[in-house]
C-alpha cells in the first residue's frame, strides 16, 4: 500500500469504446471505494482492461504485462489485474506472463472486480479467474459514464452475428440486451454503446423494447441537446431505424456503419449477411432520410482471397459512400474464428500495400470533407482545453453534430466544459476543424 494507506491504482485501456466506457465505470467505482489514481510506477494495483479483436493489440497486452514486471518486480505485492476480452481469451494461461497477475475477469465479470480487489491485497498469494459467462445483462451501480456533458450509456452486451473473422461472440458472449427500465441516463449528449446495437430488444434478456423505440423513448428526455449510437450491424437495420434519422430531431447526423469490405464475394464469405448493393441501398435509404448525414465506417483489407478486384471494389465504394472517415486494419487470425481455417492467406506484404491504398484514399476523402466545412455555421458542444499545439491560449475543443472535433478560442472567464457555442468555422485541419465564436454561449 502507499504510504497514506490508500491504496492506489493505474488503469490501462486498450480497444473498443465499449472497454473505454467500462475503465470509466471501473474507475469512478474504485475511487468511490477509496482507491487513488497514480502513475504506472507508483501504483498497489495495476488493471489492463483489454482488446483482442486484432492480434497486434493482443501481444500489446503481453508485452505490457512483461514490462510491468520489469518496472515493479522490487515489489512483488504489487496486484495485476486483466480485464476484458483478452482475459476471456486466454483465461488462466496469463498467470503464467507474471506472478503479479492474480486476477482474470472477461467483460462480463468487471462488475464484480471493485469487491474482490481488498481480499487480494490481503492474501497475497490468492488468485481469482472469472470467465464465465451471464445469462443477462449484468447491472452496475450507475452503470453509465459522464465525461463533461455527454453521457456514455451501454445497452448492450456481446453479439450474436459470429462474423467469420470476428472474436466477439467467444469473448464477449451472446447478445444480451439490457432491460430499458435499468438504462440510467441524464447528460446534455448521449452515446448508446453495444457490439450491435440497432439488435437491441431482439434477445431475450431484454424486454422486446425495439432499437428505434428506445431512441425516441430517450429523444423525449428533458434538456437533451443530442443523440449518438455506435455501432450498427448494416443487416439489422430497419427502416424505423432509417426513419429516426429524419423524424428524432436530437438524434445527430452522423452513424458509424462498419462496411468490412466492398465486394460481395468477400462479405459473403465473412458471413456479414448483406451484399455491396445491399449496402448501397441501405446508404442511399439513409441520406435520402437525412440529407446531410455523415457516414464513417470499417474496413478490412486482406482477408482470406481477397483479390485485386475485391479491392478496388472496396475503394469504389468508399467513393460511392463518400465516407468522412474510416477504421481500416489488416486481416489477422483470431481463435476460435471461422476464418482461421480458410487456406487462402494473403501475404503481409500485400495486405499492408493494399491497406495503404485504403488509407490514401480515406485521407483524400477526409481532407475534402473536412474543406467542404468552411465558411458552414454550427454548434459545439465544449469538452475540455485544446491541446497546446492547437495555439490559442484559451482555445477550446468540443464536437459538432457530425462528430468533428473543432478548436474555437474563447473569452478567459470561465471553466466552459460542458457549455454550447454557437461558432463559424474558418479552417480546416487534418482531422480537425477550427472556428471563431459567432453566436451565444449556454
Amino acid at each position: 500500500m502507499s504510504s497514506n494507506n490508500m491504496p492506489t491504482y493505474h488503469l490501462l485501456t486498450f480497444g473498443c469504446q465499449m472497454n473505454v466506457n467500462d475503465s470509466r465505470w471501473l474507475a469512478a467505482a474504485l475511487e468511490q471505494q477509496g482507491f487513488v489514481p497514480t502513475d504506472l510506477g507508483t501504483a498497489d494495483c495495476i488493471l489492463l482492461n483489454t482488446c483482442s479483436v486484432r492480434e497486434k493489440p493482443e501481444q500489446k497486452v503481453h508485452n505490457t504485462i512483461k514490462n510491468i514486471f520489469g518496472l515493479t518486480k522490487k515489489n512483488p505485492r504489487v496486484l495485476v489485474c486483466v480485464l476484458g476480452c483478452v482475459a476471456q481469451q486466454l483465461g488462466n494461461l496469463l498467470f503464467e506472463d507474471s506472478p503479479q497477475v492474480r486476477l482474470i475477469a472477461g467483460p462480463d465479470n468487471i462488475a464484480a472486480i471493485p469487491s474482490l480487489l481488498p481480499d487480494l491485497f490481503h492474501q497475497s498469494e490468492k488468485k481469482i479467474s472469472l470467465l464465465d459467462f451471464s445469462q443477462t445483462y449484468t447491472e452496475r451501480t450507475q452503470d453509465h459514464s459522464v465525461q463533461s456533458a455527454v453521457s456514455y450509456v451501454n445497452i448492450m452486451q456481446g453479439c450474436d452475428n459470429f462474423c467469420t473473422y470476428c472474436i466477439v461472440p467467444y469473448t464477449r458472449g451472446r447478445q444480451k440486451s439490457r432491460k430499458t427500465t435499468a438504462i440510467a441516463l441524464g447528460a446534455k449528449e448521449i452515446v448508446l454503446l453495444g457490439q450491435n446495437v440497432n439488435a437491441f430488444g431482439q434477445d431475450n434478456a431484454g424486454d422486446k423494447i425495439s432499437f428505434a423505440q428506445l431512441l425516441q423513448k430517450i429523444a423525449e428526455l428533458p434538456g437533451l441537446f443530442r443523440l449518438r449510437y455506435t455501432s450498427p450491424h448494416p443487416k439489422d437495420m430497419r427502416t424505423e431505424d432509417i426513419k429516426a434519422f429524419h423524424d428524432i430531431p436530437v438524434l445527430c447526423p452522423q452513424l458509424h456503419l462498419p462496411l468490412q469490405s466492398g465486394s460481395t464475394r468477400v462479405l459473403r464469405r465473412m458471413a456479414r449477411g448483406y451484399d455491396r448493393q445491399a449496402y448501397l441501398t441501405l446508404v442511399e435509404n439513409l441520406k435520402q432520410a437525412c440529407p446531410s448525414l455523415a457516414l464513417s465506417t470499417d474496413l478490412i483489407v486482406g482477408f482470406p482471397g481477397e483479390t485485386e478486384e475485391d479491392v478496388e471494389d472496396t475503394l469504389s465504394m468508399m467513393r460511392a459512400c463518400n465516407f468522412v472517415a474510416s477504421y481500416s486494419f489488416c486481416y489477422s487470425d483470431r481463435p476460435g474464428a471461422r476464418a482461421v481455417t480458410f487456406l487462402d492467406k494473403i501475404d503481409h506484404t500485400i495486405q499492408h500495400a493494399r491497406l495503404n491504398a485504403v488509407q490514401n484514399l480515406q485521407e483524400e476523402l477526409t481532407t475534402t470533407w473536412l474543406s467542404s466545412r468552411v465558411g458552414t455555421k454550427t454548434t459545439l458542444l465544449l469538452e475540455e482545453k485544446s491541446p497546446r499545439q492547437q495555439g490559442a491560449a484559451n482555445s477550446w475543443q468540443g464536437k459538432d453534430p457530425f462528430g468533428t472535433t473543432v478548436h474555437v478560442q474563447l473569452p478567459k472567464i470561465e471553466d466552459y466544459t460542458g457549455k454550447i457555442v454557437e461558432v463559424t468555422i474558418h479552417a480546416s485541419g487534418k482531422h480537425c476543424l477550427l472556428a471563431q465564436q459567432t453566436g451565444r454561449i449556454w
